[in-house]
């Protein structure tokens, strides 16, 4: 009987294998990416506590904010251009175009926090006696704000260097489980700088709570990699998918306070104990996944 590929286990196109960056290489771009990152995070938050004037000075606000954001990409492609060179480089750009996998995977990418949030307002519904608000905003506007995000947004920045250089790297040693879960701890972190940024829609947010729900997002959407073969697009159309659905029952307004300190209103405790429930079924699911991750 002919061995199963690594490939077959996926339901996206065969794809192969490289060997995973190194630990000390994986420390550098965490290192790399968070230096870079909150460096222009947190010149753009003394920025925005006192409004520079003028449009060079708004377009430089503007432009730290994007530095910041595209770091782990750029860190991603330079590490990876110095220590493997052009086909290195190629083969971390690749999954970027890789969109050849079972519909239903798009279908998930597009739906999972909608259909989070929805639970929530399902059970809100049991605890309370009443519904909880629901937005406002279309869905055609919505899937086509998620469709121009993902190609436009930010999400290559992140995702490029979250899950197309970091995450293999961390399964190779801790499997894709505890990979996604550690993940999700620095890419929780990474953001918490955006916490004390002023117009941010994360501004004088609970960072733990919010960290937690970010750390069960990291199991799903490491998920997704997994079985579409390593598709960064499909993960980008995720990040983008969660961004913009997220409102579809919005969290309980709470005036800006200190980001350090847990609060947990009953709808987002509720949400928060949906995600981790899915999260823990995915986690088990992953125990089969192997330690070499297509790329």
């Amino acid at each position: 009987m002919v061995a199963r590929s690594t490939a077959a286990a996926v339901d996206g196109p065969a794809v192969g294998t490289q060997r995973p960056e190194t630990l000390g290489t994986l420390l550098c771009f965490f290192g790399l990416t968070i230096a870079v990152s909150w460096t222009c995070f947190i010149a753009a938050g003394r920025f925005s506590a006192d409004p520079p004037a003028g449009r060079a000075a708004r377009f430089a606000l503007q432009a730290l904010i994007l530095i910041g954001t595209f770091s782990p990409a750029f860190v991603a492609i330079a590490l990876t251009a110095y220590r493997r060179g052009s086909a290195g480089l190629r083969a971390l750009l690749r999954p970027l175009f890789r969109w050849r996998v079972a519909i239903h995977w798009y279908v998930f990418a597009i739906v999972f926090m909608a259909t989070i949030k929805l639970a929530g307002a399902v059970a809100y519904r049991l605890i309370t006696g009443g519904w909880p608000i629901f937005g406002t905003t279309s869905i055609p506007i919505m899937l086509g704000v998620i469709l121009t995000s993902t190609l436009l947004g930010g999400q290559a920045g992140e995702e490029i260097g979250w899950r197309g250089y970091a995450l293999p790297g961390l399964a190779a040693r801790l499997g894709l489980g505890g990979a996604s879960l550690v993940l999700g701890v620095i890419w929780a972190a990474w953001h918490l700088p955006i916490f004390y940024l002023q117009g941010a829609d994360k501004y004088g947010q609970s960072f733990p709570i919010w960290g937690l729900q970010v750390t069960a997002i990291s199991v799903a959407i490491a998920w997704l990699y997994w079985r579409t073969g390593g598709s960064l697009l499909l993960t980008m159309l995720m990040h983008a998918s969660i961004n913009n659905t997220k409102d579809i029952v919005p969290s309980i307004a709470r005036p800006p306070g200190n980001p350090l300190v847990p609060t947990v209103p009953l709808l987002t405790g509720i949400s928060l104990v949906v995600l981790w429930i899915t999260a823990a079924f995915l986690l088990i699911r992953m125990r089969r996944a192997p330690r070499r991750l297509p790329s």
